[in-house]
């Protein structure tokens, strides 16, 4: 293959693995090192910039002036822990074997074609955890069904702004508004011992667990940027959820 068809190849492959690993829910640090395992991989020396919107790459070769930069937009978040996980684990066995771009991309191609949980799977599963939360903070059965019920309608109201491609502080807040709400029924009919409790854990499906997280680690880090804007973001989704919260409180005048 000629030379520089090759770099820019390779780029755009190590741009697409770098969005996959972000939009995935990985941290800076973790991108960089499996980048830079890929790059190595391929005989390049890898630099490159990431923000939460766009990553910009230079791939180079140390005994060469030959070098490619390439930018590309990030898609939105959609966090998914094995694709993290997958990519990781191909990368060693890519800088063990000397993987080429043909091989690399094929993998990451199967990587994409994991099959992911059912939604309606996933909706159960968060509810009964907004349940169990319930139950962890002294609320009856009854609170717990109040809870379990609210997180439900609550997280496909969230799923169909997000196929309605509303903004995602404004699914955040409806999500917190109409959980929160089918909570607030709970308090006013008084359903079970502590149905405030039902109303606290009716939220939590909407914690930002990952921005956070990924902001406290890129700040340690020393990526200060991205820990930055991750926070900023985390941030802006708990208040989003909050604003949720206080609204159906003030429309069931609750204290």
């Amino acid at each position: 293959m000629d030379p520089s068809k090759e770099i820019i190849k390779s780029t755009t492959l190590l741009l697409e693995i770098a969005s996959l690993l972000m939009v995935s829910g990985a941290n800076t640090i973790r991108v960089n090192l499996n980048i830079k395992r890929f790059a190595d991989s391929l005989g390049y020396s890898a630099s490159f910039f990431i923000s939460q919107k766009s990553l910009i790459m230079t791939l180079y070769k140390e005994d060469s002036l030959e070098s490619c930069t390439r930018v590309k937009n990030i898609p939105g978040l959609a966090i998914n822990f094995a694709a993290i996980s997958a990519i990781s684990k191909i990368s060693w066995e890519a800088l063990k074997n000397n993987w080429k771009p043909n091989k690399i991309t094929e993998e990451i191609k199967k990587i994409k074609q994991l099959k992911r949980y059912p939604q309606i799977i996933v909706t159960i599963a968060v509810s009964f955890a907004g349940a169990g939360f319930c139950n962890i903070f002294k609320g009856d059965y009854l609170n717990m069904l109040v809870s379990f019920v609210s997180t439900f309608i609550g997280l496909l109201v969230l799923q169909w702004t997000h196929r309605k491609n509303f903004n995602v502080y404004l699914r955040i807040f409806i999500g917190s508004l109409v959980a929160s709400s089918i909570a607030s029924i709970g308090v006013k009919l008084n359903i079970g011992a502590k149905p405030s409790t039902a109303l606290a854990t009716s939220v939590l499906y909407l914690v930002p667990g990952v921005p956070l997280i990924n902001s406290f680690t890129d700040l340690m880090d020393n990526n200060i940027i991205n820990g930055l804007v991750r926070f900023t973001t985390g941030s802006m989704m708990v208040l989003a959820i909050a604003l949720g919260l206080f609204v159906s409180m003030i429309i069931f005048n609750l204290n």
